[in-house]
């Protein structure tokens, strides 16, 4: 290729990626709905995009390493400690059993429906027991099903997608060396494989403790390291042992995110923007290998298979993996709507499918082309459905609102007595035992932990947080903290206001959306609050007093919107306003939120 046809191809994949998540998130739908139909077409149109003329020889082992950033990534998040009871016993069933079924029922139907050699099937059966959670997470956002079923779900496509690397490594072992007649030569290879991706995880994992634990590296570096650590030790393993790349990844991510004592930094933008920018390049690149002619014999058997995954398999795994659990009819039925197929699996079918071609094994070349079918259609199909039916089953959250509250101060407890009192849920952190004690004597919920772990949602308490306010008396906290929050949480994030003459570090400058107005800073509202003002609420279509302050608005349906600098919010008919009001108010048709 020249290099104006190398220029336009990398230029054109890039637009593309990127373009096709940000019309994905304006849309709220999951980004795979539009990568791969985008990139299948434009393979079609544009001859320069395809990435095996673009790189050639260097495709293949450059997806490999990308897949190793994302398992990395994915084990790294993955704290085994906080699997507990029966959600612990249906993800281990999912896991193990479930990926069985998934992988022996997939392998047998392949054969028939597809007319491949027993040997394609088994590696096609291997790669579409992956799920993954670039495809799972963004369903489940959409979704909203009770805590318990996220968990379960979360947990499952953050395990699977290692298992089913590992599971593709040894199937691919195993199919590769029955070409030769030497089985068991296949199984020591995958032996040999595995033994040297624990290996390189190990290794991986001690270079970056001995990185952060001595050198101190701070956000910026702690991520590049990581990233170039991921990368290094995945190229090196597959040097030595093929395919022992992605099980090193795997193992380096869980070691480092459940080793104690080592200062991984808590928030890390330019690795979280570097895997969503190789998502978006592997879906596009990927899918531009499949050509129109190579699904021509392949859509409807594939489609076929999509169906008896989607209504025998799946539902079957899901039986079988809650049985004798407290799980309720709803939520397995939940369970067993929601297997969509990932980035791990077109991965892998990219990698393998070619190697098997190679070695001439029938109905190889049918691996891509039935994958890509198979995650289109299971992506858009749970996409458009998966809500309907949670609803269905009674297996959705309220949608009420649930704020975090964080602060102790007695204004923020009466405002979220206030709040409590309007029907959410209310959720509070306060760091000082003063406070802590004010917020238990008050009744209202306190989040256990600490506060950004807590408000990051990354303990299974805090699932469904729709919005964070920081409402503390320190002004540098709240920026800092909603700054580093910001993104981190389901909702949106809030602070209180810092007096505009303020001489704090961050404060006036940074960090979340301002509440309340210029005038109602957090040092105000102490002030108004030690005079006698006090939280009251009443109907919104009441209009309020002079010098009455509305705070929030509770809509009708439970949403909690806020008064904030830049927006005040209308209000309607049902909905009840949250106000601030002066110590000498007469109040005969509101009361106080929390003072006895």
């Amino acid at each position: 290729m020249t290099t104006d046809q190398v220029l336009i191809g990398v230029g054109l994949t890039l637009v593309l990626a990127v373009g096709s998540q940000i019309l994905a998130s304006r849309l709220r739908i999951p980004a795979l709905i539009v990568l791969l139909p985008v990139g299948f077409v434009a393979g079609a149109l544009v001859d320069d995009l395809d990435p095996q003329q673009l790189l050639g020889p260097a495709f293949s082992p450059l997806v490999s390493l990308a897949v190793a950033v994302i398992l990395y990534d994915a084990g790294l998040g993955l704290d085994l400690r906080k699997l507990k009871g029966h959600i612990r016993r249906v993800v281990i069933r999912l896991i193990w059993i479930g990926a069985l079924i998934t992988w022996v029922l997939a392998a047998f139907l392949a054969m028939p429906l597809m007319g491949m050699d027993r040997r394609a099937a088994a590696m096609l059966g291997a790669i579409l027991v992956v799920s993954g959670p670039t495809v799972v997470g963004p369903l489940l956002s959409f979704v909203r099903p009770k805590e318990r079923l996220q968990h379960i779900l979360v947990w499952e496509g953050s395990l699977i997608d290692p298992v089913g690397g590992i599971l593709g490594a040894l199937v691919f072992h195993i199919v590769d060396a029955s070409t030769d007649r030497h089985v068991g030569s296949g199984v020591l290879k995958f032996l040999g494989s595995v033994g040297v991706g624990m290996a390189g995880g190990i290794v991986g994992a001690a270079m970056l403790w001995v990185l952060f634990r001595r050198l101190r590296l701070g956000e910026v570096l702690g991520t590049t390291a990581q990233l170039a650590a991921a990368i290094a030790v995945a190229a090196f393993c597959d040097v030595i042992r093929e395919d022992s790349g992605l099980i090193a990844a795997v193992m380096m991510g869980l070691a480092v995110g459940n080793l104690t004592r080592l200062d991984v930094p808590a928030r890390r933008p330019f690795f979280e923007t570097s895997v969503s920018l190789i998502l978006g390049l592997l879906f596009i690149s990927i899918s531009a290998t499949v050509t129109p002619q190579s699904l021509r014999h392949v859509v409807l058997p594939a489609l076929g298979l999509t169906v008896v995954l989607v209504l025998v398999v799946r539902p079957l795994v899901a039986i079988v993996s809650t049985l004798g659990t407290d799980l309720t009819r709803g939520e397995r039925g939940l369970i067993g709507w929601m297997a969509p197929r990932g980035i791990v699996a077109a991965a892998t079918a990219s990698t393998f499918s070619a190697a098997l071609v190679a070695k001439g094994i029938g109905g190889a070349s049918k691996i891509l082309p039935t994958t890509f079918v198979v995650i289109v259609a299971t992506v858009t199909l749970y996409g458009l459905t998966a809500s309907v039916v949670a609803r269905r089953l009674g297996v959705v959250r309220p949608s009420r609102s649930r704020p975090l509250l964080v602060g102790g101060e007695p204004w923020v407890v009466d405002l979220a007595l206030a709040l409590k009192a309007a029907g959410l849920q209310v959720l509070m952190w306060a760091g000082l035992d003063q406070q802590r004690e004010r917020i238990g004597e008050a009744g209202l919920e306190l989040a256990p932990g600490e506060l950004l772990a807590a408000a990051a949602g990354e303990g299974a308490e805090l699932e469904g947080i729709t919005a964070v306010y920081f409402l503390t008396a320190e002004d540098d906290f709240n920026a800092l903290a909603a700054t580093i929050l910001r993104g981190s949480v389901e909702g949106s994030v809030h602070r209180v206001g810092s007096p505009r003459e303020s001489l704090g570090v961050v404060a006036p400058f940074i960090g979340g959306e301002v509440l309340f107005g210029t005038e109602l800073t957090g040092a105000a509202l102490t002030r108004r609050y030690e005079d006698g003002a006090s939280i009251v609420t009443r109907p919104a279509d009441q209009a309020a007093p002079a010098g009455w302050d509305m705070l929030f608005l509770v809509r009708g349906d439970g949403r909690l919107d806020p008064v904030t600098e830049a927006n005040r919010p209308l209000p309607g008919p049902g909905d009840l306003a949250v106000l601030l009001a002066p110590a000498s108010a007469d109040r005969p048709v509101s009361r106080p939120a929390g003072r006895p």
